[in-house]
């Protein structure tokens, strides 16, 4: 069976969201070019022979318009068919129409998007208006049988609601993928918003409770991830997996990123598409060596610890903000 690897394609750094506690670029930022589809194209077909799963990112990758994706989809699906691509994309569905959707669907791309419970919470984080344009975009999706699931961010101030979030959710039918808030390597607050640890064990110890006693009624993905590491002892997400050198991020000029977390700021940086870079290229790059330090440092400091096969330290962007993007 062939291990997989992850390709996050970042089509333009614009959002028209600006949640508050997200520090995308502001909406007219380049796009990327079919050209640069192409060249990423002809960077993979000799890069490696695994099974590759492709996530449309951002900024917000609908901003690129249902003709990018018109192209860019079969160019990836039928020129690279023997890594037996898959698609995904994480969007706020703002921007989504029933031409974007139908192209979408052609190619069963899954969608996750982004909502933190109920109307006034998620407003209160994520801007005036918010909520009711990620609706209306997830009903033309649902309309287009598109699957869509929704991240909810845990700030430190929506955490004091979580009782009224899950029974939201719960009400809704929809899946509850948690998302903790961070600290921002590109912020000049950057605890402004974000979840410190305590708060959020005390969050896992509840939706666990919770998700034990409402089990058929909802769906926790965290818990279950979590629990499937636990039993099979083996990582099932990017946050519990040792993702370098499976995981990059290619933004809108062909630049390669360590992660679509790192995209935007140069000093990250690893190669371009158009320079075709090995591992071993990308790996002895600035950026590429930062997280081969953050991975050897995981297996001296946790080398005892019972849980290292599927922990690995977790997300090394969230190991590395706190220190301002050192390591």
């Amino acid at each position: 069976m062939k291990n997989p690897f992850h390709i996050m394609i970042i089509p333009t750094l614009g959002c028209p969201g600006r949640c508050k506690y997200c520090w995308s670029s502001e909406e007219g930022s380049p796009v990327m070019t079919i050209d640069t589809v192409k060249e990423t194209v002809a960077w993979l077909k000799g890069f490696r022979k695994d099974r590759v799963t492709f996530t449309f990112h951002g900024g917000e990758p609908l901003l690129a318009g249902a003709d990018f994706y018109r192209q860019a989809l079969p160019l990836l699906a039928h020129e690279l068919k023997d890594l037996t691509p898959d698609f995904a994309m994480q969007t706020n569905l703002w921007r989504m129409t029933p031409e974007i959707a139908g192209v979408l669907a052609e190619y069963h791309v899954p969608l996750g998007s982004s909502i933190d419970g109920p109307e006034e919470i998620t407003d209160s984080q994520r801007g005036d208006g918010y909520y009711d344009k990620c609706m209306k975009g997830y009903e033309i999706a649902k309309a287009a049988g598109l699957q869509v699931r929704f991240i909810c961010t845990f700030t430190n101030k929506s955490v004091k609601h979580r009782e009224e979030i899950f029974e939201f959710f719960k009400e809704k039918g929809f899946v509850l993928k948690l998302h903790p808030a961070l600290p921002s390597i590109k912020s000049e607050n950057p605890k402004e918003w974000a979840l410190e640890p305590e708060e959020y064990g005390e969050l896992l110890v509840y939706l666990l409770d919770k998700a034990l006693d409402n089990l058929g009624k909802v769906e926790v993905m965290n818990i279950n991830d979590l629990c499937r590491c636990v039993f099979t002892r083996r990582g099932s997400v990017c946050t519990y997996v040792d993702c370098m050198g499976n995981t990059f991020a290619i933004g809108p000029d062909g630049s390669i990123y360590p992660c679509y977390r790192f995209i935007g700021m140069p000093e990250w940086v690893m190669s371009n598409v158009r320079d075709r870079p090995t591992m071993e290229q990308l790996m002895q790059s600035e950026p590429g060596k930062r997280m081969s330090a953050f991975s050897e440092y995981v297996d001296t400091a946790c080398k005892d610890c019972s849980h290292i096969r599927y922990c690995r330290g977790g997300c090394p962007y969230n190991a590395i903000a706190p220190s301002g993007g050192g390591t």
